[in-house]
């Protein structure tokens, strides 16, 4: 049973690398076609998309590497292995798209100043094009669960209503002469872009924090452990997460009464039960007698 978890993380790792991956090609690819079909319809929008996908085409490049590398395993140097260096690959993501989404606000404020006419039949067979090209990789990333995977499938969706949205302006432009639309369409996927961001960088740096995973509740652990027979209380407990999705957990149990040997490994396997059905797939008990003094209740909280 061990070794099919083991197998089914690997496996999920590889498939999260794939995925990364198949997002960096479908990027660069795009982002050359709409650097040329920016310039060929004069459209402030589909520039500043290209913009943002030039960018991400190198954070993709990290993520995608940064993700094979926390597929290795734990060694001397990373005792927990390397599944935080995606994180870094998610930090690095975001702040690209920080950067990038404050330029293209600028450059649309300049455009609203000065409206210059894009060609919208022009836009109109892009905006099809990049529906289908980011929707496909976008579908790819969704069933990821790893935060790096997120916030490169948030780009991806990103990417998907940016081109729904300039879809529909360039339908209105063809039948009404509002210049004015592109550059106000461009600061309002900035935008969302900008929220997005904030969201999962709050959501990384609750990790690299070691804030208590949102998907545990430590008032409902205690009270599952301390309801076995034989525990009378536990204390230094501690919850944290590796990347978001693997999460581990380590507490001191105090026992009514010296334990076996036999009675130990039952009373442990059934707290790594519970642990496990909590969230916390990674537990380390430490038992303690009601007369033992612990140097460490200072720290339980």
């Amino acid at each position: 049973m061990a070794h099919d978890h083991t197998h089914h993380a690997h496996h999920h790792h590889h498939a999260a690398t794939g995925n990364i991956a198949v997002a960096f090609f479908v990027n660069l690819g795009f982002a050359i076609v709409e650097l040329a079909g920016g310039l060929w319809t004069n459209s402030i929008a589909i520039l500043s998309d290209a913009f943002h996908d030039f960018g991400d085409s190198l954070s993709l490049a990290v993520a995608w590497r940064l993700q094979k590398v926390s597929e290795r395993r734990a060694d001397a140097n990373y005792s927990y292995g390397y599944k935080r260096f995606s994180l870094l690959g998610a930090l690095f993501i975001s702040t690209i798209l920080l950067v990038g989404s404050v330029f293209i606000i600028k450059a649309c404020v300049e455009r609203i100043i000065t409206p210059q006419e894009p060609h919208a039949q022009g836009m109109l067979a892009l905006a099809v094009f990049g529906v289908l090209v980011n929707g496909f990789a976008a579908l790819r990333l969704k069933r990821g669960g790893s935060i790096s995977e997120r916030a490169v499938m948030l780009h991806m969706m990103e990417d998907v209503l940016g081109w729904v949205a300039v879809l529909v302006v360039s339908v209105v432009m063809l039948f009404v002469e509002l210049p004015i639309l592109d550059p106000i369409l461009s600061i309002g996927i900035s935008c969302w872009v900008l929220y997005n961001v904030y969201q999962n960088l709050r959501t990384t740096l609750r990790v690299l924090l070691q804030h208590t995973p949102a998907e545990i509740d430590p008032a409902k652990l205690r009270d599952e452990i301390t309801a076995l027979p034989g525990v009378d209380s536990i204390h230094d407990l501690h919850l944290w997460s590796l990347d978001g999705e693997h999460n581990i957990s380590t507490l001191h149990v105090v026992l009514t009464r010296p334990a076996s040997c036999e009675e130990q490994i039952r009373l442990k396997t059934e707290i790594r039960r519970i642990c496990a059905e909590n969230g916390t797939e990674h537990a380390t008990i430490e038992f303690e007698t009601a007369g033992e003094t612990c140097s460490l209740t200072h720290c339980s909280h």
